[in-house]
């Protein structure tokens, strides 16, 4: 048997469980899946690096304990710079392919589809609070819980926006568990408002933070 397939073969049993009980990642079988990507990157003699934000990330970090379905990449290391991905170069999508196939993984477990974060710019400093983990010819830099109070307080008034606040989305739902003080809170508000400065936003983003025991007025934001 190959490397690569030993590699796959390992896991393929816990993860056929995983599928038949409609189950997503827990933070064990993330990492397990995670290195079996970058064991078969290796495999094929190849290598990415990729900043990895969201759900995923959180639980990666212990940050957070809540189960997520697939991990959101958003840029990769070319030259020693973050840029934008506009989609997971082929090899890259190709092998996570078929460790999803191979694990029974959601399609597109690991997609860019956040990637228009970086349109505009991340927080302030952001590159300063990676963490990195390493999985084989797998790079990951994960985004620091204070920037991820800012991607978590974006989408959920950007997803969410309109209704009564709550536990049914998710987004809001990490941010009360990471229980973020004002100053991380207002950090955050202030870097959302630059990915969207619509007064619809605004309001909607005010409305956010009352119901997160923060009062903050319009003034506060610029």
């Amino acid at each position: 048997m190959s490397g690569l397939n030993a590699c796959i073969e390992r896991f393929t049993y816990s993860y056929r469980v995983f599928r038949m009980l409609n189950m997503d990642l827990q933070k064990e079988s993330l990492e397990e899946a995670l290195e079996t990507l970058g064991a078969v990157l290796k495999e094929k003699g190849t290598s990415f690096e990729l900043l990895a934000i969201g759900g995923s990330g959180l639980l990666l970090l212990g940050l957070i304990d809540r189960p997520t379905g697939d991990l959101d990449v958003i840029a990769l290391v070319r030259n020693g710079a973050f840029q934008k991905l506009e989609a997971l170069p082929e090899a890259l999508e190709n092998a996570a392919e078929q460790v999803g196939e191979a694990l029974g993984l959601r399609d597109q477990w690991l997609n860019a589809h956040p990637s228009s974060l970086m349109d505009f710019g991340l927080p302030e400093g952001w590159e300063s609070r990676l963490a990195m983990r390493q999985y084989g010819g797998l790079c990951l830099h994960l985004a620091s819980r204070e920037d991820q109070i800012c991607f978590k307080l974006y989408a959920a008034v950007d997803q969410f926006g309109g209704q009564d606040w709550g536990n049914e989305d998710k987004h809001y739902q990490d941010l009360q568990t990471l229980k973020p003080n004002r100053d991380e809170l207002l950090f955050g508000a202030r870097w959302t408002v630059t990915q969207d400065p619509s007064e619809a936003f605004r309001s909607e983003l005010l409305r956010c933070l009352s119901s997160l025991g923060v009062e903050v007025f319009d003034d506060d934001l610029n």
